[in-house]
């Protein structure tokens, strides 16, 4: 997957900008999936967030993700979007899951 770094988009208040991650598609006997039998991929890298939201006292939330974390999102979580041919998504952080610590 290669990220292009000239993304020119800013999310708005909680809402975060990712890219699912190539799901391998090699299973561990080596036989080969077409496209058609992969699974879609839950994980994404985070290209851009927002500031975050304010609560009900009117202090900003600050934001759970940064950008180049790896993330675990729902499957259908978001809208896809298709900037400069490449496809992201683009969602409220509560659709994340978890963050990907390596």
């Amino acid at each position: 997957m290669t990220v292009k770094k000239s993304v020119k988009i800013k999310p708005l208040l909680n809402r975060v900008l990712v890219q699912r991650l190539e799901a391998d598609n090699t299973v561990s006997g080596g036989i080969i999936l077409p496209d058609s039998a992969k699974k879609q991929q839950e994980s994404a890298k985070v290209i851009a967030v927002g500031p975050g939201q304010k609560d009900s006292d009117g202090k900003l939330v600050p934001m759970p993700v940064k950008e180049g974390d790896v993330v675990l999102m729902d499957k259908y979580a978001g809208q896809e979007i298709e900037l400069d041919g490449e496809q992201y998504h683009i969602l409220r952080s509560d659709d994340l899951i978890a963050i990907i610590v390596e």
